[in-house]
């Protein structure tokens, strides 16, 4: 084997999982967030961009993340029957009003 193939035998396969910003709109459960995802896709018979919008069920594992908050979920293994994300990051705090 040559020295590049070596290399990339070492490197183990970095997987390309899916990433998602939104809104935390629920924290009652325990190590759970519900997670709302807002994105704009143009409407397939008239053209106009409309707003669409998913919540996702996402792991939040120390109960950190707050009602209001703006979070990074990444897809991962089935951790319940709804969910199969785990927050990530934290991008933005909620704000007090």
């Amino acid at each position: 084997m040559s020295e590049a193939q070596v290399q990339a035998a070492a490197v183990p396969a970095q997987k390309n999982t899916r990433t998602l910003v939104g809104r935390v709109v629920s924290d009652k459960r325990a190590k759970t967030v519900t997670v709302l995802v807002e994105r704009r896709a143009k409407h397939e018979l008239y053209g106009k961009i409309v707003a669409r919008s998913r919540k996702y069920h996402a792991h939040d594992e120390t109960n950190q993340f707050k009602l209001g908050d703006l979070v990074e979920i990444s897809e991962s293994r089935p951790l319940s029957k709804t969910k199969n994300w785990v927050v990530t990051r934290l991008i933005e705090k909620a704000r007090l009003v």
